[in-house]
């Protein structure tokens, strides 16, 4: 397995170096012009000297033309494409483009698009291969390429044919094409890594994989017309893999089978675009739009004839059920201690009542039957929730005014709290910053004043309490802040994944002075590190006090993030947590789960693929803690895990059901063949007058 240095021949040679070394052997002097006069002046018989214009190398009929024309046509190839569906057609115009002849058969009728693209279309499998192809472009659908080959009039091509199929599984069609051919025909096994969704415009830096089978070891033109073949994709700029069939497959297995299957997944939850979608949710709707936009039979084609591909299936089933058992492993944990509270038995990480209630309710407590444990906001809730987009403009005017800098005391200077702080720094607000952890030297570094106590930061006064603690944490340092040191108008500002949560907690434990303001930057560090323009900034303002100070006190900190570009979306946190769990929460739930399956890069990475990978790597980097807390914080995380789940059943109930039918029309056929067999009696017919 190894990447080829494959580099395709040029299509048209230089000007040959001799015919420059005579245009250089003849002097200026001696030239003659043919469209200078006699001097009429004098009687001199002598013409003015020549002055070259220009050199024109390519005339008809000379020999270096003649040599250049036979050098570029004898690249070309006639190549025959049986199947000319969407994949057929998407080939055939960059052979067109070439300059290939490009031949074509289907059983549906292309006639149409074949005119429009310059390729003769044959109704007849017979017409077809009568004109002698060079080459037989295979792009039948997987299920259907052994009936499509046997149905091929192999005695009407010449006998050195070279045989070419592009399917995406690669041993099953080589040993058919070794079974069916003659051994006369030349075997070319390929795969282009993309198609008319992944690469509509250009095949650059694309892999195109390939294994030569069977290729007339000793006829020269034969192996010239299978580099010829494969300089057409080199020369798109594909990247190619020279790869064993066998090879192909394994790594095939692992990442475009599994690539395919998330889509179908996601495709099943019916995901959409909402108002504040995250870099990795857009990619997953990339990857859903990519993957069905092919059809059931590639990807069971993928499932069926690759041997692989049910060991992968299994795999994503185990890692799905495993990260399953984490979350329900750690909520069973929270629930036993928020029912042992009372006893005294042990600290309760704190729920939401109505979240326990619910769940007290799942496990039938108190006799109560069995409810749903958890919901979406109802139809009137959602209904009633204006989101507001791109309303909040920047007020650059203020930008250099010194009231309109802030004083922001960070609570929790993490990650995540000295990501913010940097671009807080730059816009020339005063920035105070307290951790557990000692972070004084990184404040240092920032230009961020550090505090060890949390009592001397709360007597700096600062304007705005920026609570950057992790879901789980949040709840017990909002408790421990001395908020009696501050004064009583002070901006409480969360940044958390979940919205509802923060908000009953602020309205619960914050004196109804304070100012509160929900908000989620839909990114992170990672996603946010090239500049947050166009990035997704959500806001609630909770509760801010009609004074016109403390109203322009949320804008300027709101201000903050409309300046660098993010799209500034005013929504309630009810409706924040219901479009976030159909969004971040499934999509850190797809990269939790591959995480688990230690997926690669291979040498064969289709965007899709590389797609996931990205993923898991976004997602893997934050800590468990959020994902649990996008769970645990979120009333809708539990119904969209359990539609996660049933969509996971959906696709491979749909696979072992076609599975299933073709075992039985296998069975059905022998039975059928012993129907038709001469009947024979296995006991000797009794005698009624017994």
């Amino acid at each position: 397995m190894a990447v080829s240095t494959f580099q395709a021949p040029p299509l048209k040679p230089s000007l040959p170096s001799t015919l420059l070394r005579r245009l250089k052997r003849v002097p200026l002097s001696h030239s003659f012009s043919l469209f200078s006069a006699p001097n009429t002046n004098s009687f001199h018989s002598s013409y003015r000297a020549l002055r070259i214009r220009a050199i024109d190398a390519a005339q008809p009929f000379d020999y270096e033309s003649r040599m250049a024309q036979q050098f570029h046509d004898a690249q070309k190839l006639k190549i025959a494409i049986v199947g000319f569906g969407n994949f057929g057609q998407f080939l055939a115009q960059t052979l067109v483009r070439q300059g290939h002849t490009i031949l074509a058969h289907s059983r549906s009728d292309h006639s149409l698009s074949a005119q429009q693209l310059g390729v003769t279309f044959f109704q007849n499998p017979h017409d077809l291969c009568e004109e002698h192809p060079e080459v037989i472009l295979l792009c039948s659908s997987i299920i259907s390429t052994q009936r499509v080959l046997l149905t091929l009039p192999l005695q009407r091509l010449k006998r050195s044919t070279l045989f070419v199929d592009v399917l995406s599984v690669k041993e099953f069609p080589k040993n058919l094409l070794l079974h069916a051919l003659p051994p006369d025909f030349d075997v070319l096994c390929t795969h282009p890594m993309f198609g008319p969704q992944s690469a509509p415009r250009a095949w650059t830096g694309l892999p195109f994989v390939y294994e030569k089978v069977r290729i007339g070891a000793h006829d020269d033109r034969r192996i010239a017309r299978c580099e010829k073949f494969l300089g057409i994709f080199a020369r798109e700029g594909c990247r190619m893999v020279e790869m064993s069939c066998a090879d192909h497959d394994k790594l095939a297995a692992g990442s475009q089978f599994i690539t395919h299957t998330v889509g179908r997944v996601l495709e099943m939850l019916t995901v959409k675009s909402t108002p504040i979608n995250t870099k990795g949710y857009e990619s997953l709707l990339n990857l859903v739009e990519n993957t069905c936009g092919d059809s059931f039979d590639l990807f069971y084609g993928l499932f069926m004839y690759n041997k692989n591909s049910l060991e992968m299936l299994e795999r994503l089933d185990f890692a799905f059920e495993d990260l399953r058992k984490q979350l329900m492993a750690r909520l069973h944990d929270v629930v036993r201690e928020h029912l042992s509270d009372n006893a005294g038995i042990g600290k309760v990480q704190s729920l939401p009542d109505e979240y326990v209630h619910q769940l007290l309710l799942k496990n039938g407590q108190n006799g109560s039957a069995a409810a749903p444990l958890l919901s979406l906001p109802s139809e009137d809730l959602r209904s009633g929730d204006v989101v507001k987009l791109n309303n909040y403009k920047s007020n650059d005017a203020n930008q250099s005014d010194d009231n309109s800098k802030l004083k922001i005391a960070i609570v929790g200077f993490g990650n995540f709290g000295q990501f913010l702080a940097k671009t807080f720094v730059r816009h020339g607000h005063r920035v105070l910053a307290y951790s557990r952890s000692d972070y004084s030297l990184v404040a240092q570094e920032l230009g961020v004043s550090y505090f060890n106590n949390i009592d001397d930061l709360c007597e700096q006064h600062p304007e705005v309490i920026l609570l950057c603690t992790s879901i789980l944490s949040t709840e017990k340092v909002l408790k421990s802040l001395p908020v009696q040191r501050l004064k009583r108008s002070t901006l409480f500002v969360d940044v958390l994944s979940v919205k509802e949560f923060p908000r009953n907690l602020f309205l619960q434990h914050l004196p109804r002075n304070f100012d509160i303001l929900c908000t989620h930057p839909m990114f992170g560090p990672e996603s946010g590190k090239n500049g947050w323009n166009g990035l997704a900034f959500v806001f609630d303002k909770v509760r801010i006090g009609i004074d016109e100070s403390r109203s322009s006190r949320c804008d300027q900190f709101l201000d903050i993030f409309a300046s660098e570009g993010c799209r500034m979306v005013e929504m309630s946190c009810a409706e924040h947590d219901w479009h976030a769990a159909g969004s971040q929460f499934i999509t850190h739930t797809t990269g939790r789960f591959l995480e688990k399956l230690e997926l690669e890069g291979t040498p064969i990475d289709t965007k899709g693929y590389e797609t996931l990978l990205s993923l898991v790597e976004n997602t893997a980097g934050d800590s468990f803690d959020l994902y649990y807390g996008l769970f645990l914080y979120n009333r809708n995380a539990m119904e969209q895990l359990e539609r996660f789940d049933l969509a996971f059943e959906s696709v491979k109930k749909q696979l072992f059901d076609r599975l299933h039918g073709f075992y039985r029309q296998q069975v059905f056929k022998h039975e059928e063949k012993l129907h038709d067999s001469p009947e024979r009696r296995m006991l000797p017919k009794i005698s009624e007058d017994k």
